[in-house]
């Protein structure tokens, strides 16, 4: 009996979406539910780096959003103050670049 074997290949094509966003203070705080204040605070402490130089200027890209989101659960779940979160996103930033140089064997 003869096998035949097959394989069926997709290819998926997209963009990056959050290089290509740019919200105000405004819209980050409703897409991370997190109020403008707390916001502000994480911008001031180091958290977030928006483009502009005022609070009405500021403009936040994707990643700044995902970002925002993390710092929310960590404020939140954690009950951890705005140093606390800078600290721990600086961690987690850290332990994501030595893993992605151990993937690439370096």
């Amino acid at each position: 009996m003869t096998q035949i074997n097959t394989t069926n290949i997709t290819w998926i094509e997209g963009n990056v979406v959050e290089n290509e966003i740019h919200m105000s203070i405004v819209e980050l705080s409703h897409a991370a539910r997190t109020p403008q204040d707390l916001i502000m605070s994480w911008v001031t402490e180091g958290v977030l780096s928006p483009t502009g130089s005022s609070p009405e200027d500021w403009r936040f890209g994707g990643d700044s959003l995902r970002r925002a989101k993390t710092a929310a659960h960590l404020t939140h779940d954690l009950d951890l103050n705005v140093p606390g979160v800078a600290l721990a996103l600086d961690l987690l930033d850290e332990i994501a670049t030595l893993r992605a140089r151990l993937k690439r064997g370096d």
